[in-house]
Order: structure tokens, then sequence, then C-alpha cells
């Protein structure tokens, strides 16, 4: 997918800005893309595309299944 097309873009609940260390979630049908904030001002900004199931393991493992 191109992340081009990732939508609903928000900052991580987690995200701590005074220490510069923000990331941004957004989705696609079936996918999670994850961006650096600090990023914002470059053309081709990096995203790391992950599918769904992929990204909620991922959170699972995190959180301890909480």
């Amino acid at each position: 997918m191109d992340p081009q097309q990732l939508t609903g873009w928000h900052k991580s609940s987690h995200s701590h800005f005074e220490e510069n260390a923000c990331v941004e979630v957004g989705t696609g049908p079936g996918v999670v893309g994850v961006r650096d904030t600090k990023q914002a001002a470059l053309a081709a900004r990096p995203v790391l595309v992950y599918s769904a199931g992929a990204f909620a393991a991922f959170l699972a493992h995190l959180t301890g299944g909480r």
C-alpha cells in the first residue's frame, strides 16, 4: 500500500513532545502506518507500514495483553 493513502493520522498518547519523541499512527484497509512526527517537513516522509494483525500483536506484546 502507498503510505500516501493512509488516513486518520494521530499522535500516539505515549509520545513526549518535550523530549522530541513523537510518533503518529495512521490506518488504511488492513494496514497500520507509523511515522516520526519530527519529519513533517520532508517531502517524502518515511512511513513504516504493518499489517493490522502484526500491529495488534506488537501492541499486545507491549501491553502484556492488557
